[in-house]
């Protein structure tokens, strides 16, 4: 039996579930039946349910045989994607299969691809001497997949990596290019190279917008009040709707356009392909082939593939477009040869040697009678830049608590309007209503219910908070994340370029002579150190070029390189051609730092100080180091030098060149939160030619070298940097710090800035991989001693339980240090521990930009809300997966995070933060105002059913336009508060305090309109009405309206009387009072008063409707068909909407937000109540009021709903965490550890 599932993508974000389905006849007749019964409404339900449309037309087949797909995501969304499987015709079964090049045919049209139904049956006639082979595949999010007979499924062709070659194999095997008839074979697999972001039609993107569910919605409910003559309500509807959809239409364009011209510019370009060793021909950059060879040009160009360099040569390349950073990066030819060159081919790997596609190539350098290639690895959207623009095509749903409660919600209101939808049904037929009026009625209370113009007014708090984002300097791509920054609980930093200033400042040196250290010395550029290695390591060892006369690279290679006072001069395109070989750059000493003795002789003898740079060892995060091979001007001996981190050179240095003292040296140097970077030497044997250096392994060269000393680097903190991390600290939201720095560096600059504070312990943990017999182990190593800290007994922390802690008892003031080493080791041999270790680790230094990821990962698994805020350039993978990725960018938005702030400090942050909370308190303001106004018109028009009457055309109009449209809209302007306080925003719209917020408030206002609803009818002049009836005449104040009425027309509908007057009138106060009440202000937002617009609208319906209701104006009565009621009964009514108003505030207000907030909500988030009473009268009050409310509100003690809240309070009960001083814990089993005194 055939295989009918697979997974596909499997460990990827993308991964998926695919299942095989044929079509069905019968069952396509059944659903033709049903679209012609239902009106075309089924097929509206199987356009938005694609399984359901899937499953109802087709049957269950093997995947091999399927015509159409069915496809969920394995994440938390499970999405369903349908796909039509497609057939194309091929000599062979995969693009690097080996086929006979004589029989590849062209497909007619040069079109190979066709779908069941359409394969062309001249194809196999023409082909049949080459027996081609039928490939299926499909289209899924501009990704191909093509079937595997071997697999039994569908897989991707990404390139070149497909073929798992080594780098020697690259070098060896695909550097002479591929033939004309090969690269037309692959390109059936690959197609064209080209990203190509499709704009589409007006006309398509209006009916993808128009079959929205909200807007067929809405398309009913005009209907529906058209049939019932409310053309007035129905035409502002339609207007809206208009509004709404040309300002989408509008949007949704300008993103493609946008994202189109940011993805063609020079995408396509001419480019200079190799056709095997010698010949050379031009051609488009989409004919492009994994395999093909192109020539990188001297003056550069905009890559359209990724490429790997091979044959030596060297690109100097801004890759700002992917990640951020604008500083020029040096790439090298891929190694060839010695154990670099039998490593697999890796893009991650490997990207010091790879051209990505979109980043520009500003120069290249190359040998005499060499030109500068690379082999083309992958092209179209598997390219880097391609993924990138995939991810913004189709991003993935945004998870986010607040959307899903919101569903909920509205269905508890689609309930709601079922039984008003069965009330009114029941009571027409009692009433012996006309069948046609039965349907119309009971359908209207459904379109009342649920309100239609919900999205719209929830969407315009993330507009306004993104404009005020944009103000400050923050812009978004992704503008529902605003609402996710308001969650955040956690922010992961950056160091360098972050929280430290970009550039860094050189302190001094500290050289080694004769085994030892000499004293630090702080200029660099005197005359004394001219001639030694020291000094030639210092002016050497860097990635620095001129573009247009200036020095450009890596800013801390710029300051150290300008220390020296040297100067760095490179051969132009002419010198190159004449010399073999000629070096590309030479750094030289200015003369006059030149010694004396050499200033009189011969300019020949002056060349001696002249270096010049063979070959450079780019630096490698993962490596952390880099080197150079140089060759002095006229001696015949080449050295070597190195430049990285202190552990790693000195690991790589004979050990009788490293101090004894080096430990000690370095440790007073970090821990003063000094950059320390360590060189080192080493002489070349002179036999190694220019050519044989070119193809040396580096792993070969960085070895046996001699420490030459130490460069200490001053990296000052931002000026801003200690500010915004205290006051994240006093909101309750805690801070880490993630580098690729030295770990005492590191935990120097997290004290400088107040990460941690001066009496807080840091733990260190060193792990180490299992060697021999020994398991994997760590060791806890306390960079101070404890027995300086206070007393540990006599210590009472008071930390908030929004990070697990509270009370007295266990020390928690301690944090953990992890270096990248240690956390690989930890996340491999020790995965029980790892969730316990993340949650006091406060320092993570030597990450790797792929660990930084994995951590957002892991934090977010034990529930946390992550920001992450880097610089973009190793972070982009961590910015990416947290919840708000904040890149410090000069460009106004970037790809590389959903958040860019042109503000190059962390100030953004709690910028973001605020604007976050202020847009999720407005969503929660806006949500509640929208349920309830729905609600009170559903009262109001459920109470007048009951007497066969209902509102008037233009009271709907004036309540839904006049009232809550622009109150809906205005109250959203609240800007964010100048503050954040240490109580997180609520998270949940199912949640007690906002559950018992809109039940009380729906319980107030059914009640009063109840009341009034009842009272008037036992109103001594109330009798029903009719044209002829003048309740006015029993007023005792003297108005007369004897002629409002006489020549009113005959109320068919009944909407004149006296229930319906009082209703609006009392309905109509409720909705501006719950607005008013729902607009809240402090500690999220500014308060309302200062939202004058709000403030206006609400004063001025408030003077309009007194007026009407005190002193009517026969022509507005006449307009919103209100009928004359006494005086007495006017003074009445507004004695009713106050006393509801005062009822309303004081449930919000004094119930709410003062006694079940501070009794029972309060308690709830912080676990089973452990705060501890100012006195013990308190106390008891407490106590008894806590319980009494808590039983009433079911909130009873429980265990704290996120993961790492329940951890917290495990640990606080663990009497061995955290673990002692000087012990090592060693990994016995995988899910056990056994921890030992070292």
């Amino acid at each position: 039996m055939m295989k009918r599932e697979v997974t596909i993508n499997e460990g990827l974000e993308d991964e998926m579930e695919v299942w095989g389905y044929r079509p069905c006849l019968w069952k396509m007749i059944l659903v033709g039946v049903g679209a012609l019964c239902s009106g075309g409404l089924l097929l509206l339900l199987l356009y938005w349910l694609p399984e359901w449309a899937v499953k109802g037309t087709c049957t269950h087949t093997s995947l091999r045989e399927a015509h159409t797909l069915l496809l969920r995501t394995t994440d938390e969304f499970k999405q369903w994607f349908r796909a039509k499987v497609h057939v194309m015709l091929a000599p062979g079964k995969g693009p690097f299969d080996s086929v006979d090049l004589q029989t590849i045919v062209d497909l007619p049209n040069g079109d190979a691809v066709h779908t069941f139904s359409t394969v062309n049956e001249d194809l196999p006639e023409m082909c049949s001497h080459s027996q081609p082979i039928q490939i299926h595949y499909f289209t899924h999010h501009s990704t191909k997949y093509y079937w595997n007979d071997v697999k039994q499924g569908f897989v991707i062709y990404k390139g070149l990596e497909d073929l798992k070659l080594s780098c020697s194999d690259i070098h060896s095997d695909h550097s002479s290019g591929l033939s004309t008839k090969l690269q037309e074979y692959r390109r059936q697999f690959f197609e064209e190279n080209e990203i190509a972001v499709r704009v589409p039609s007006l006309f398509i993107l209006l009916i993808k917008e128009v079959l929205n569910p909200f807007y067929i919605f809405q398309l009913f409910c005009v209907i529906l009040w058209s049939i019932q003559d409310y053309y007035y309500y129905a035409a502002a509807i339609v207007f809206m709707s208009f509004i709404s959809i040309a300002t989408s239409l509008y949007t949704i364009k300008k993103q493609y356009v946008m994202l189109h011209d940011m993805v063609s510019t020079h995408s396509v370009v001419r480019v200079s392909l190799c056709r095997g060793n010698k010949d050379r021909e031009e051609a488009m950059s989409t004919d492009l082939v994994p395999g093909d060879v192109i020539v990188i040009p001297a003056n550069g160009m905009i890559m359209p593939c990724d490429a790997v360099l091979i044959h030596g040569g060297t690109c100097i390349v801004n890759e700002s477009m992917l990640t951020g950073e604008s500083v020029p990066v040096t790439k090298t030819s891929l190694p060839g040869s010695g154990q670099d060159g039998t490593r697999t081919y890796n893009l991650e790997e490997h990207k010091r040697h790879t051209l990505f596609c979109g980043t520009y190539v500003i120069q290249t350098r190359f040998y005499t009678g060499e030109l500068v290639k690379a082999v083309v690895v992958r092209t179209g959207f598997s390219t880097e830049k391609g993924q990138l623009v995939r991810s913004i095509l189709y991003p993935k749903p945004t998870d986010f608590k607040l959307y899903r409660d919101a569903y909920l919600f509205l269905l508890c209101l689609v309930g709601v309007a079922g039984i008003g939808f069965i009330y009114t049904i029941v009571l027409s037929v009692m009433y012996k209503v006309p069948t046609k009026t039965i349907i119309i009625e009971s359908l209207e209370i459904i379109t009342i219910a649920v309100p239609p113009a919900l999205p719209a007014a929830m969407t315009a708090g993330i507009v306004y908070a993104q404009r005020r984002l944009k103000r400050v300097g923050i812009f978004c791509i992704s503008p529902q994340r605003i609402n996710m920054c308001g969650q955040l609980n956690l922010v992961c930093f950056d160091k360098t370029g972050t929280l430290t200033e970009d550039g860094l400042d050189l302190w001094g040196i500290q050289r080694v002579e004769d085994g030892s250290f000499s004293p630090p010395e702080v200029d660099a550029a005197k005359e004394t150190l001219v001639n030694t290695t020291f000094m030639a390591c210092m002016a050497t060892c860097h990635s620095l070029t001129k573009i247009e006369g200036e020095l450009s690279g890596d800013p801390l290679d710029l300051k150290m390189f300008s220390a020296t006072g040297w100067i760095l001069e490179e051969s132009t395109e002419e010198e190159t051609a004449l010399h073999n070989p000629i070096m590309p750059t030479v750094v030289r000493p200015p003369k006059q730092v030149l010694p004396e003795a050499h200033q009189n002789v011969k300019n020949s003898q002056n060349m001696l100080f002249e270096i010049g740079i063979v070959r450079q060892f780019p630096f490698s995060s993962a490596l952390q180091r880099m080197s150079v091979v140089v060759r002095r001007l006229g001696e015949k001996r080449m050295d070597a030098y190195l430049k990285g981190a202190p552990e790693v050179v000195t690991s790589l240095c004979r050990a009788d060149t490293v101090p004894d003292s080096f430990a000690e040296t370095l440790e007073s140097y970090t821990g003063q939160g000094f950059r320390v970077i360590a060189l080192a030497h080493r002489q070349l044997e002179s036999k190694l030619s220019w050519h044989k250096v070119q193809s040396l392994n580096r792993d070969v060269l960085e070895t046996n070298m001699e420490f030459l000393g130490l460069i200490i680097m001053q990296n000052k903190l931002k000026q801003e940097t200690a500010g915004v991390l205290l006051e994240l600290r006093q909101a309750n939201i805690r801070t880490l710090m993630v580098t690729g720095d030295n770990m005492l560096t590191a935990i120097s600059v997290a004290r400088d800035c107040g990460m941690i504070r001066p009496h807080e312990r840091v733990i260190i943990a060193d792990a180490f991989l299992p060697k021999d017999t020994q398991p994997a182990s760590i060791t806890w190593r306390y960079s101070e001693n404890p027995a300086h800290l206070p007393d540990k007994n006599s210590q009472t922390v008071e930390l908030d339980l929004e990070h697990g802690f509270r009370g007295n008892g266990q020390d928690q003031s301690y944090h953990f240090a992890v270096t990248g080493k240690a956390f690989a080791v930890i996340t491999e041999h020790f995965p029980q521990l790892l969730q316990k270790l993340v949650l006091r680790a406060t320092v993570f230094a030597r990450m790797a930009p792929d660990q930084k990821t994995q951590l957002v990962e892991i934090l977010q698994n034990v529930d946390y809300t992550v920001g992450m805020c880097g610089d973009g350039a190793n972070d982009c993978g961590a910015l990416k997966r947290a919840h708000s990725g904040i890149s410090l960018s000069e460009l106004e938005a970037s790809v590389a995070s959903p958040f860019t702030s042109t503000t190059s400090n962390i100030s953004c942050v709690p910028n973001l933060i605020r604007e976050g909370r202020a847009a999720l308190i407005t969503s929660f303001c806006v949500f509640k105002f929208m349920a309830l106004y729905s609600i009170i018109q559903y009262l109001s028009v459920t109470l007048l059913y009951s007497m066969l009457s209902n509102l008037g055309d233009f009271q709907f109009l004036f309540i839904d336009l006049a009232i809550v449209l622009i109150i809906a809209f205005t109250m959203s302007l609240n800007p964010a508060w100048k503050e954040l306080v240490r109580r997180p925003p609520p998270s949940s719209l199912i949640s007690g305090p906002l559950l018992f917020s809109v039940l009380t408030q729906i319980i107030t206002c059914l009640v009063f309109q109840v009341l009034a609803y009842l009272l008037v009818r036992r109103q001594s002049w109330y009798e029903i009405w009719t044209p002829q009836s003048d309740a006015c005449n029993v007023s005792h104040t003297g108005l007369s309206h004897h002629h409002i009425n006489v020549t009113s027309p005959v109320d068919h509908k009944n909407i004149r009387n006296y229930e319906n007057t009082t209703l609006f009138y009392v309905s109509s106060f409720q909705y501006l009072a719950v607005a008013i009440i729902f607009s809240k202000g402090k500690p999220f937002r500014e308060p309302s008063y200062k939202n004058w617009p709000f403030m206006l609208t609400c004063l001025c319906l408030y003077v309009f409707l007194f007026l009407i209701m005190l002193f009517p104006v026969p022509a507005i009565d006449n307009f919103l068909e209100i009928v004359c009621v006494p005086h007495d009964w006017r003074v009445t009514m507004v004695i009713i909407v106050i006393v509801n108003a005062v009822v309303s505030f004081m449930f919000e207000t004094l119930v709410l937000d003062i006694i079940l907030w501070r009794l029972v909500f309060s308690r709830d988030k912080q676990g089973a109540g452990r705060g501890t009473p100012d006195t013990p009268h308190q106390s008891a009050n407490d106590r008894w009021g806590s319980t009494f409310l808590s039983w009433l509100f079911c909130q009873r003690t429980k265990a704290p709903r996120t993961h790492y809240r329940q951890l917290a309070l495990e640990l606080q009960d663990d009497p061995d965490w955290p673990p002692k001083p000087s012990t090592v814990t060693y990994a016995s089993t995988p899910h056990t550890n056994v921890t030992v005194p070292m």
